[in-house]
């Protein structure tokens, strides 16, 4: 706190004040405070957890897009949980990350939050390993990031997307194509292994032209396709990253007159509900979603409570839905 104290220029009784109770103090002196607590490292969130009246009953959730629909599910099984244990759930959109930084940080210097739960693979602000440790209790759920070194719920990508391709194969197809997504995100990479390797396995040259990018939007999933579709030999199946560019590459499919699944299988990942509305409805990979915010919940409950809680995985099951947009190659005859 003397540390804070001489780099902001003010008092440590100033320094307490500005960040136990921020209203005492003009926005001038407590901007100034946090920014050299900051700087130097001092959190103090850390210090006298276990003191009721520091406890805020709050926990933030770090949502990559908050317009992805994939998120609905993790979000309400992390809600059904802090509910019931009289926390409440703050949503923070990483999508705007540039702009929300700050208030991130406002959030836990003022021990407004008791906890956090990442759903992508990364914090929402710059923190090194060491002011890692100054944050409050995080976990993070969907996404694997052992960087990190957190507590994490997650299925096993790369196996699931294996099974995905692998399904294709034994309807008959040989020219698969993936449309994968961003390539910095961990689980992107998982899936996009198991794809090569079901395609190895079965004999298949992995050809780099048949895969495309896409940034988890049904755009991109529409424009990956017209992509793919205009190659010498366009794929006769595609397997997707997400339900939501599988849908917008079904889209694309119609929009160029093609029949699915007579001309063009599609699977997607996820399983999020209108993957079983669509026409035809989307074959695809469920995830657990609410068991991931639910169990993701109850491990930063532990900690919050004083338990030790050891970072790495805990894998959920996931399953193979065969719906009426994948069939085999000879369909189309």
């Amino acid at each position: 706190m003397k540390d804070v104290a001489v780099k902001a220029n003010v008092s440590t009784a100033t320094v307490s004040r500005a960040l136990m109770n921020p209203e005492k103090v003009s926005q001038a002196t407590r901007n100034r405070v946090e920014q050299a607590a900051i700087e130097v490292g001092y959190l103090p969130h850390a210090l006298g957890r276990s003191v009721k009246r520091n406890e805020s009953r709050t926990i933030l959730v770090i949502v990559p897009d908050i317009c992805d629909p994939f998120f609905s599910e993790i979000i309400r099984g992390i809600e059904v949980i802090a509910a019931a244990q009289g926390y409440l759930v703050l949503i923070g959109d990483c999508a705007h990350q540039n702009q929300q930084e700050k208030t991130f940080i406002d959030l836990i210097i003022t021990k407004q939050i008791d906890g956090m739960l990442l759903l992508g693979s990364r914090l929402p602000f710059d923190a090194s390993k060491e002011e890692q440790r100054n944050l409050p209790p995080m976990v993070m759920a969907n996404e694997f990031a052992p960087e990190l070194e957190l507590p994490t719920v997650h299925i096993d990508n790369l196996t699931a997307a294996f099974n995905a391709v692998n399904h294709l194969h034994e309807l008959g197809h040989r020219q698969i194509a993936c449309i994968a997504g961003p390539e910095e995100m961990p689980l992107c990479h998982y899936r996009l292994q198991g794809y090569v390797q079901a395609l190895r396995r079965s004999g298949i040259i992995v050809d780099p032209h048949y895969i495309a990018r896409g940034d988890f939007t049904y755009e991109a999933g529409a424009k990956a396709l017209e992509q793919l579709l205009s190659l010498p030999v366009p794929p006769t199946a595609v397997f997707c990253h997400s339900d939501v560019m599988a849908l917008g590459a079904l889209s694309q499919a119609k929009r160029l007159g093609l029949q699915v699944p007579r001309d063009l299988s599609i699977m997607g990942f996820d399983n999020i509900s209108l993957s079983e509305f669509c026409d035809p409805p989307l074959t695809t990979v469920a995830q657990p979603r609410f068991d991931i915010g639910r169990e993701a919940m109850l491990l930063l409950l532990d900690q919050l409570h004083g338990q030790t809680v050891n970072s790495g995985s805990r894998l959920l099951d996931c399953e193979l839905i065969v719906r009426g947009s994948t069939a085999a190659i000879s369909a189309k005859d």
